[in-house]
């Protein structure tokens, strides 16, 4: 599925079952959550924290897609096409540092 389906998919979606987008201050906490429930999985995968009871079932990839939902719901209710937006930021990304990470001492060890 390239972006753009997928941000049709999604505004079908919320017209058939979700009868409105919700606003964008609202998506905005929706997004902030759904990335918490990211972190709070790669902190007990792959950091320090153990799991609990309630982490059991969880699922990365779920997770994960639950932001791209709600990241697209945001994109579709202020009219911005994330291929554009996308591709733009990835010309942005190679001009600025098409150099940097290759000469930062950091990643070369």
């Amino acid at each position: 599925m390239k972006i753009e389906q997928a941000q049709q998919a999604v505004d079908k979606w919320i017209n058939t079952y979700g009868v409105r987008y919700f606003d964008e201050l609202t998506n905005m906490a929706i997004l902030t959550e759904e990335v918490g429930e990211v972190a709070r999985i790669i902190s007990r995968k792959y950091g320090e924290q153990s799991f609990k009871e309630s982490d059991k079932g969880k699922d990365l990839s779920d997770e994960l897609s639950d932001v791209l939902f709600v990241l697209i719901c945001i994109a579709n209710q202020t009219g911005i096409n994330l291929t554009e937006a996308f591709e733009k930021n990835l010309q942005k990304k190679t001009k600025r540092d098409s150099q940097r990470h290759k000469n930062n001492e950091k990643l070369n060890k």
